[in-house]
C-alpha cells in the first residue's frame, strides 16, 4: 500500500532505474513498516524547474495508509535524499518530497479496498 512516486530531471539509463527501484523500495518498507509486498515504486524522467534552475532534482511523493509520522517522515527524507544524492549526483537542496496519509477506503488492490 505505500507508493512512492519519484519524478526526477536526471536522464536514467535502464540500468539506473533497476538500481534505484530496489533501494527506494527497501527504504520505504523499512521506514514505514510494511511489508515489502505491499510496496510499490514509481520512477519518471521529466522536465523540471527548482530555484528557477534547471539542473539535477527530483521530486518524491509517498502515500501511505497510516505509519507517517514527523519521525518516519524525516527518516524517508534523510535515507531518500542520500540515496539520489549516491546514485544521481542529486543535491539535498534540489529534491522535495510529498508525504500523504491515505484513508485504507481510498486504496484500492485487488479488485477490493484495505478498508
Amino acid at each position: 500500500m505505500p507508493l512512492l512516486a519519484l519524478q526526477t530531471s536526471v536522464p536514467l539509463s535502464n540500468q539506473q532505474r533497476h538500481e534505484l527501484l530496489a533501494p527506494l523500495s527497501q527504504i520505504v518498507a523499512e521506514c514505514i513498516g510494511k511489508p515489502e509486498r505491499y510496496v510499490m515504486v514509481t520512477l519518471h524522467q521529466t522536465a523540471m524547474l527548482m530555484s528557477g534552475t534547471e539542473g539535477p532534482a527530483a521530486y518524491a511523493e509517498i502515500r501511505s495508509i497510516g505509519n507517517l509520522s514527523s519521525e518516519v517522515n524525516r527518516e524517508l527524507s534523510k535515507r531518500i535524499c542520500a540515496l539520489l544524492h549516491e546514485r544521481l549526483g542529486i543535491p539535498s537542496d534540489r529534491i522535495y518530497l510529498g508525504f500523504t496519509s491515505v484513508a485504507a477506503t481510498h486504496w484500492g488492490w485487488n479488485g477490493n479496498t484495505f478498508g
